[in-house]
């Protein structure tokens, strides 16, 4: 089941169909989809409602994913895992009127100390296009580490792009808790 987080100034909940208009405004900007892999552009109100139909709130920590709600602001971003092979990815991205307010690192460290708090999983892996040096500072921030470079495809820009490839581990995010 995905809970409800609350942090300082934001709400991690799960999806809901309410959703879908914020949604498809700030994915339909290729400054905010053309820094992800799996989302077209450009980005259409039927795209983030069939996206939204496949959400489930009892979905496993490996697949749960958050709607984040700034106080004041309402919808602002999404945050959430996919498994891959037996690991957990995750992903995020934040509308771009609110880039540049420590949201989405505020955002990650609440479901990452969520997730190493649900699961026994020894790591949490991510990563992100070479070019998005601002997501590689919240990573960075967060203790992950580069642990080498692939090529992934970016839907919305349509070719396979240089990918940073990181990795936390629960030992680190917790040394870092203390």
């Amino acid at each position: 089941m995905t809970p409800t987080l609350m942090t300082e100034r934001l709400i991690l909940r799960p999806p809901q169909l309410g959703d879908a208009q914020p949604i498809a405004d700030f994915l339909n900007d290729m400054d905010v989809a053309g820094n992800l892999a799996r989302v077209p552009f450009p980005y259409h109100l039927s795209d983030a409602n069939a996206w939204l139909r496949t959400q489930k709130a009892d979905q496993l920590p490996q697949q749960a994913n958050f709607s984040i709600e700034l106080a004041g602001a309402g919808y602002v971003g999404h945050i959430g895992y996919q498994p891959i092979g037996e690991n957990a990815v995750i992903g995020y991205w934040l509308g771009k009127p609110h880039w540049g307010r420590g949201i989405m690192t505020e955002a990650a460290a609440a479901a990452i100390n969520w997730f190493f708090s649900t699961t026994d999983a020894p790591a949490i892996y991510s990563g992100v296009f070479y070019f998005n040096a601002a997501s590689l500072a919240i990573q960075r921030r967060l203790g992950f580490t580069e642990t080498g470079r692939s090529t992934l495809l970016c839907l919305a820009r349509g070719v396979e792009l240089e990918h940073i490839d990181t990795k936390l581990t629960r030992s680190v995010w917790k040394a870092r808790q203390a």
